[in-house]
């Protein structure tokens, strides 16, 4: 689910690098099972970026780069039963951005054939 979401890029060989692979993902939230995962499912942003950092001080981290990455960002407040059956049918495969010239190696979700 972290990895799966309309609003997140997916990238080829000549678009990727680290930081777009790890801004790639959204933070959810699974109500009391961010705690059972040890907050991996609220934090999955800093996750990807700082993946040394413990779990402990996850949510700490998060709230302090939350302003650094600005708009890069992404957070879906979706309760996750809705955002499970939302993305299910919204996010069937990928299809490359045609809309612009710098678009070239980037994909985006599409369920329309």
């Amino acid at each position: 689910m972290h990895h799966t979401h309309a609003s997140l890029p997916h990238y080829d060989s000549s678009e990727w690098d680290y930081l777009r692979g790890a801004l790639a993902t959204v933070d959810r939230d699974y109500g009391v099972l961010n705690k059972v995962f040890h907050n991996v499912t609220d934090t999955h942003v800093l996750h990807h970026i700082f993946s040394y950092i413990s779990h402990y001080h996850a949510m700490e981290a998060t709230n302090a780069i939350k302003p650094l990455l600005g708009e890069y960002y992404q957070v879906d407040d979706t309760p996750i039963l809705k955002a499970m059956w939302r993305d299910t049918k919204d996010c069937i495969y990928v299809e490359k951005d045609t809309g612009s010239h710098q678009g070239k190696g980037v994909y985006w979700y599409k369920n329309k054939l």
